[in-house]
C-alpha cells in the first residue's frame, strides 16, 4: 500500500510514504529512479512492516505532455493482511500537468502483492490538484480494497502541505480521510507532520504520524496486525515517527 502518488518527476511525492523533499528541483531527464531507507513503513497512516525498517525504490519515466508511468516497491510483513506476501510492488501511469500557479495530476495505480495467497491487490483511479504548496487528491477504488469482500468504492482523501525553509531544509505536514466502503469500524483519519533536510543531494527525514483507527490489540480491532507468524499483535494506527534517508537519480 503505497505513499500518496505524485511521481518523483513532480516534487510532490512521498517516496518514503511520509517525508518529501519540497526543496528538492525538478529532474532533468525523463527517467528518474528513488532508493529509500525508512524506520517504519505507514500507509495512510497503517504500519506495514510490524514496526520494521523498510527498503523501498522505484523508478518514473515523465513525457513532456505530462503522460508519466511509474513503478515502487516495498518490503511488508507478511502478517499485516497480505496473506503470505512479503513484497508489495505498485505501478501507476497519469497525466500530469502545471498551469503556472496550479496543477492537475489524474492516473491510476495498480497495488500487487507477489506470493499473496489467496490473491491480495487493489485498483484506484485518483484525481489531484495543487495551488502552490498545498495538494489535495482523491483515491478511489475500482475493485475489491485489497481484496476485502464487497469494498469496492472505498476511498481516501489526501491534503497536503509543503513549505521551503531554504538551506535544504523543508516542511511537509498531511492529513487524510477514509472511507472503507461496507466495513465495521473501517473508516478513520491519518495525520502527519515533517521536517526533511537535503544533505547533498541525500534526503534525510523524520515525521510524526498518527491516526485516529481502532487497533486496540486486547480486543478484536480491524487494524490490529499480526507479525509473519502470528505470534505477536500490533496496534498498526498507533502514533510513531518516521525516520528517512531517500535518494533520487
Amino acid at each position: 500500500m503505497h505513499k500518496t502518488i505524485l511521481s518523483l518527476a513532480a516534487a510532490g511525492a512521498l517516496s518514503a510514504p511520509l517525508l518529501t523533499a519540497a526543496q528538492t528541483p525538478a529532474p532533468t531527464s525523463p527517467v528518474t529512479g528513488n532508493l529509500s531507507l525508512v524506520s517504519e513503513y505507514r500507509f495512510r497512516g497503517i504500519d506495514q512492516t510490524f514496526g520494521k525498517p523498510a527498503l523501498q525504490g522505484g523508478f518514473d519515466y515523465a513525457h513532456s505532455s505530462g503522460v508519466y508511468v511509474g513503478n515502487w516497491n516495498s518490503n511488508v510483513n507478511p502478517g499485516a493482511g497480505f496473506n503470505g506476501a512479503n513484497l508489495e510492488m505498485d505501478f501507476y501511469a497519469g497525466w500530469k500537468k502545471p498551469f503556472g500557479d496550479f496543477g492537475l495530476d489524474v492516473g491510476a495505480i495498480y497495488y500487487y502483492y507477489p506470493g499473496s495467497s489467496p490473491k491480495v491487490d487493489n485498483t484506484e483511479i485518483y484525481i489531484g490538484g495543487s495551488w502552490k504548496t498545498l495538494s489535495a487528491k482523491y483515491y478511489h477504488s475500482i475493485d475489491d480494497y485489497f481484496s476485502v469482500p464487497d469494498s469496492k468504492n472505498s476511498n481516501y482523501l489526501d491534503f497536503g502541505f509543503t513549505h521551503d525553509f531554504g538551506a535544504g531544509f523543508g516542511l511537509v505536514a498531511h492529513y487524510g480521510i477514509f472511507k472503507f466502503k461496507n466495513v465495521a469500524d473501517g473508516d478513520y483519519n491519518d495525520w502527519k507532520l515533517g521536517v526533511t533536510y537535503d544533505l547533498s543531494g541525500w534526503v534525510l527525514g523524520a515525521a510524526y504520524v498518527d491516526t485516529d483507527a481502532k487497533g486496540d490489540c486486547g480486543v478484536p480491532e480491524l487494524y490490529c496486525f499480526a507479525n509473519g507468524n502470528g505470534t505477536k499483535f500490533r496496534d498498526a494506527g498507533k502514533s510513531t515517527v518516521v525516520f528517512s534517508v531517500m535518494k533520487t537519480f
